[in-house]
């Protein structure tokens, strides 16, 4: 059972409750207060501040050395549009909880703010030699997809020579990582297309990952693949909605683009 799992098992809160047992002395309620500030969006300042100094708590700790808590503000803070919380979320980016530093590199790019963008950088290097992944980097100590995919959003054109090598990555998930931020800063039709090519993958979790990718980066071509892939109407419903959100931020002012009427007559077929 995951974090969240775990929390939703808890009882209705109000602001005001979730804001005061944050703050509290129980551990499940406060990991449980902070996914719930984050679910519900609340942006007041309290919850922000709060969240924060949750981000150096050293109280709820797993026998493993995890930080649930950390865990669970870092991506609330995330949802909740307060670049206040940037650099403690980049200070997370070293936390020795691989999750931790994973929800992290998700919510900074949720928040999109650039300052972030050297540290994401500089946890890539370590993996690379030369313009190429050393051994020791074809491995998953960091939490590479969520990097890669942050730099991608964030438009990080200056992260590219860092992102190539990944595209040789053995780990399916990271490697469509940076196919995906290569296509975004690069808009080179060739990573959009291999990302087509793997929806043939076997696995239903990879081919789910994909569906997913491909209607982040809005790549027209995949319309068609996508209605045509197994996997679930629903996720393929939603992978057609971000192509057709890209779309009709294309199409001329007075009438939707020819993609975009394309887009939606695929996604009534799945209807």
């Amino acid at each position: 059972m995951n974090d969240e799992s775990q929390i939703e098992a808890g009882e209705p809160l109000t602001i005001a409750r979730a804001l005061e047992n944050l703050n509290g002395e129980d551990l499940g309620s406060r990991a449980y207060a902070s996914w719930w500030l984050g679910k519900f969006r609340v942006k007041e300042p309290a919850a922000i501040t709060g969240l924060i100094a949750a981000l150096k708590d050293e109280a709820d700790r797993t026998p493993e050395g995890g930080y649930p808590l950390r865990r669970s503000a870092a991506r609330a803070l995330g949802k909740l549009e307060d670049l206040q919380a940037v650099p403690a979320l980049i200070e997370c980016l070293n936390c020795t909880d691989f999750y931790v530093r994973e929800a992290a590199a998700q919510s900074l790019e949720m928040l999109g703010d650039m300052r972030c963008i050297p540290f994401l950088i500089e946890l890539l290097a370590p993996a690379i030699c030369d313009g190429k992944l050393l051994p020791n980097g074809e491995d998953f100590s960091q939490p590479y997809d969520a990097i890669l995919e942050a730099l991608g959003t964030l438009g990080a054109t200056t992260a590219v020579p860092s992102i190539q090598p990944f595209l040789e990555h053995p780990i399916p998930r990271v490697r469509y990582a940076a196919l995906r931020s290569m296509y975004q800063l690069t808009q080179d039709t060739v990573y959009g297309d291999r990302l087509v090519l793997a929806l043939s993958n076997n696995d239903l979790q990879v081919r789910r990952a994909l569906l997913s990718d491909l209607g982040a980066i809005g790549y027209l071509p995949a319309a068609v693949p996508i209605s045509q892939a197994h996997a679930e109407n629903s996720l393929k419903l939603i992978a057609l909605k971000g192509l057709l959100e890209t779309q009709i931020m294309l199409s001329p002012f007075d009438r939707l683009s020819d993609g975009a009427i394309e887009v939606m007559q695929l996604m009534d077929e799945l209807l």
